[in-house]
């Protein structure tokens, strides 16, 4: 696969996203323990260096598990975790943007997945028009604290999460990052500006909702006719045609799909394989 910086630490293309691991919703232990596990350890026997991960995501699960399967970490792994956020008792999600909440949360995921410092943690920015007052923080001071914690080594790089232009040009300019985490997709290309930005001050730019927003409704990569022509062609998978677009979007894209099934991390792996010609870019972006 190819590599591309995180930050200091070069990683490849395909990464893992742990979200997927803990129960339904988010919340509580896996429906297959042993299978967890299972995915984490085959996720680095392929190749994988980069997971993608947080303390919300259980609460606790993801993280736990992943120390379970896979500590002490293999040389080169970049844990990247993100801040901002908390769960309630019933999985919705809290804002937690003061900074020392931000502090208590970066320490929370230290302790958890038992290490001294996380290679990347990315600022998840909250709608502020569903914050309430105490949680109305400036970017700024957000940021500061976060630069504060990257000086005292408990962070090696600063991300940003579900931001504007606006914010990821303040972020650069503030705190260094090294990576920005929007929604993008073939079905949603509203953060183009913001790819385009990242692209040009290398910055890793890695995108959720990868295959369409998870919301129902709404529109899905593998809906797509286009997407459909072209996997039946390639003999892919609409989601592997999906995920490949992105990674021939820009080479500063990576990628962290996520799963609890081997079988299913095995073929997101092989989006690597699936190459794409200009024939092929051409009618998917006419077509979407």
């Amino acid at each position: 696969m190819d590599t591309y910086p995180l930050g200091q630490f070069p990683v490849h293309r395909i990464g893992f996203g742990a979200m997927q691991l803990p129960g339904p919703g988010v919340m509580g232990p896996p429906r297959d323990h042993d299978e967890a596990v299972a995915v984490l350890r085959r996720a680095v026997e392929l190749g994988v260096d980069h997971i993608d991960t947080a303390q919300f995501y259980g609460p606790d699960v993801a993280n736990e598990l992943i120390r379970e399967a896979l500590h002490p970490y293999p040389e080169g792994l970049v844990l990247a975790s993100k801040v901002g956020a908390l769960r309630d008792e019933q999985g919705g999600f809290v804002a937690a943007q003061r900074p020392g909440q931000l502090r208590a949360a970066v320490e929370a995921n230290l302790r958890s997945l038992g290490v001294d410092r996380l290679e990347v943690v990315n600022l998840r920015r909250m709608d502020e028009h569903e914050l309430a007052a105490d949680q109305l923080i400036p970017l700024e001071d957000q940021l500061a604290e976060m630069v504060a914690m990257r000086a005292e080594g408990k962070i090696a790089g600063i991300g940003i999460s579900t931001a504007t232009y606006a914010q990821v040009q303040q972020a650069i300019e503030q705190a260094g990052i090294v990576c920005v985490q929007n929604a993008f997709s073939l079905v949603d290309r509203a953060d183009a500006d913001v790819l385009d930005l990242c692209h040009g001050a290398n910055i890793a730019y890695v995108p959720y909702f990868p295959l369409g927003s998870a919301f129902p409704g709404m529109p899905k990569v593998t809906d797509n006719a286009a997407v459909r022509a072209v996997a039946e062609r390639a003999g892919a998978s609409r989601a592997q045609v999906g995920l490949a677009w992105l990674l021939a979007r820009r080479d500063n894209v990576l990628l962290i799909p996520g799963t609890s099934r081997v079988a299913h991390l095995e073929e997101n792996m092989r989006i690597a394989d699936v190459a794409l010609s200009e024939a092929d870019m051409a009618e998917l972006e006419g077509g979407a």
